[in-house]
């Protein structure tokens, strides 16, 4: 029973992704400088990490941060995590191009420095490292005690990738299938709506569910999958067209794709547990859901429909075709009649 009449949003609990947009777009305008010698950028929107033309290869910069899964790590007290998700978000952005992460730097921004709390954050941050094989090369602890009232932790990942393997999207044709790979949770997107669903709802961070192996506050925190060691396993075998985090914004994700082309997903991944007890407890609409939370699906694959099949032996683990690209600007999701056609 829900416990909310008109149903919970993302805009409601304080995240609105149209303004957030709107925002970014007046940000981006005012960026228009450009250097005219080498090294430059490469300038293709919709990518998941800048690109930079270094000569025969292209470098990759990606920069994100754990968000507000951070409150639930201090409420838990339980910290051990939040730096593999803090790594996955860049590494996993890193990868749509088809780079290779090669190093990692943190930032830290404290209102007071505790050992213990930073030793903590450091084994994720290694363990996150250690599954991207990607070396942590510096990085930066700022006190701020007029600023910080908690702890943001973020990080900025640097990628390689040889120009002629540079996947941007533009070798996506109608008829390519999309592969769906599973997600661990809901990664670290989506917390302000889950959190503000369970603190309306009088939902501790303790209480237990039939659904899952642990307490619901576990389950917030399991962190965000990396994608890294299989899709650069994937690279060496078959022709991949592009490639989408399924992060901030769901499956408005897809929209970042070849300009032009949409996708149609019409067999999505299951959903775990976790999201049917968030989407009944706020009364979270189907269409909020799938722009909000990955659903189940954290990375998605698009490459020719004859290589499908090769490409899930090799994924494994869940990995299926959910869909496939058309020539038609927007993604939805016949089974739920839901389109989404603004990023």
């Amino acid at each position: 029973m829900s416990y909310s009449e008109e149903g919970m949003t993302y805009a409601r609990s304080g995240v609105d992704i149209d303004m957030k947009s709107q925002a970014i777009a007046a940000l981006v305008k005012q960026l228009r400088f450009r250097r005219t010698e080498m090294p430059k950028m490469i300038d293709i929107p919709g990518q998941f990490t800048g690109l930079i033309d270094f000569g025969e290869v292209v470098l990759t910069l990606a920069t994100d941060g754990v968000g507000t899964k951070l409150l639930l790590a201090s409420a838990m007290d339980k910290w051990d995590t939040v730096g593999i998700d803090c790594v996955a978000m860049n590494v996993n952005d890193t990868i749509c191009a088809g780079a290779e992460p090669i190093a990692f730097v943190d930032y830290l921004a404290v209102d007071n420095p505790n050992p213990k709390q930073l030793e903590q954050i450091g084994i994720g941050l290694n363990k996150g490292c250690e599954l991207a094989n990607c070396d942590l090369v510096g990085g930066e602890v700022a006190v701020l005690p007029e600023i910080m009232k908690e702890i943001d932790l973020s990080g900025s990942c640097l990628g390689l990738v040889s120009k002629d393997r540079l996947i941007d999207g533009s070798k996506i044709k109608q008829g390519d299938a999309i592969i769906g790979l599973p997600s661990s949770g809901i990664h670290s997107n989506g917390l302000t709506l889950a959190r503000k669903v369970l603190e309306m709802g009088g939902i501790p961070l303790d209480e237990q569910f039939s659904s899952l192996n642990g307490s619901i506050g576990m389950e917030l925190l399991t962190p965000t999958e990396i994608y890294v060691r299989k899709i650069i396993s994937l690279m060496a075998k078959c022709n991949i067209h592009g490639m989408v985090n399924v992060t901030g914004g769901g499956l408005r994700n897809f929209l970042r794709l070849r300009k032009g082309m949409g996708a149609v997903i019409d067999d999505p991944l299951p959903s775990q547990p976790v999201f049917d007890i968030l989407s009944e407890l706020g009364g979270i609409s189907i269409e909020e859901q799938y722009q909000t939370f990955n659903m189940g699906m954290g990375f998605a694959i698009i490459l020719p429909e004859d290589e499908a099949s090769k490409a899930i032996d090799i994924c494994g683990n869940g990995a299926k075709i959910i869909g496939q690209v058309v020539n038609d600007y927007g993604v939805s999701v016949p089974t739920f009649d839901i389109r989404y056609d603004r990023y």
